[in-house]
């Protein structure tokens, strides 16, 4: 049976599944979409090897999900743009509801997320838009990445951090926290902790990623420690 007519466009759209087709690459993927990096510091961030790392940038930088830009001797990866951030929550997202062993897995490495009763982005806006919301958003990332772009008036507590500062922290307040994306698992951890300590406390829904990929604001720079 020859070729179907239509089956040079559908090779070219079947490039791209093909390069998604990897754990690997899609774990990159998410780790660019918090931040650029050299090969080195994303191979460390996304715990995998520096060779497949270099290896797997090649294929997502020739699918064109990846560009690069030279400082000095040092080349960083970043997203080739933000629709490559959409796209990527939107396969999250769709693989999220019909793979019922894809919710299994996250709940094994995040625990029940529905427990925790996470706030998603658009409630979280609202209430920040309202000034009698009585509410203290902490970002529980290093302050490096705090510092890059965070959830606007949030607190940097690093996630190491947090045992020693809890009298930073409201107990009359409910507390939002949140880390990179939506398989982090430092903010259920925080939210565990703080919720042990007293506390009434919520993890973001989909972490920073979910709330900028949503449309809302990032503010640079870093936040005063406390409340």
């Amino acid at each position: 049976m020859g070729e179907f007519r239509e089956e040079p466009i559908y090779r070219q759209l079947a490039r791209i599944g093909k390069t998604l087709a990897s754990p690997v690459r899609l774990r990159l993927l998410d780790v660019l979409d918090q931040r650029e990096r050299t090969v080195e510091q994303l191979s460390e961030a996304a715990d995998v090897p520096l060779k497949n790392t270099s290896a797997q940038l090649q294929q997502l930088r020739a699918a064109h999900l990846v560009t690069s830009r030279r400082d000095g001797t040092r080349v960083y990866y970043r997203l080739a743009d933000e629709r490559v951030s959409r796209f990527l929550g939107e396969l999250q997202d769709f693989a999220g509801e019909r793979l019922a062993d894809l919710r299994e897995a996250v709940a094994e490495h995040l625990g029940d997320p529905a427990a925790l009763e996470p706030v998603t982005a658009g409630e979280l806006a609202a209430r920040l838009a309202d000034p009698g919301a009585d509410i203290v958003v902490v970002d529980v990332r290093s302050a490096a990445d705090h510092a890059r772009g965070h959830v606007p008036g949030a607190l940097s507590v690093p996630l190491a951090e947090l045992r020693d500062r809890l009298d930073e922290l409201p107990r009359d307040a409910e507390i939002v926290a949140y880390c990179g994306g939506p398989y982090c698992a430092v903010s259920p951890q925080a939210v565990r902790l703080l919720r042990e300590r007293g506390f009434h406390a919520r993890p973001l829904d989909g972490g920073l990623a979910r709330w900028r990929r949503t449309g809302n604001r990032l503010q640079a720079g870093s936040s005063p420690s406390g409340v």
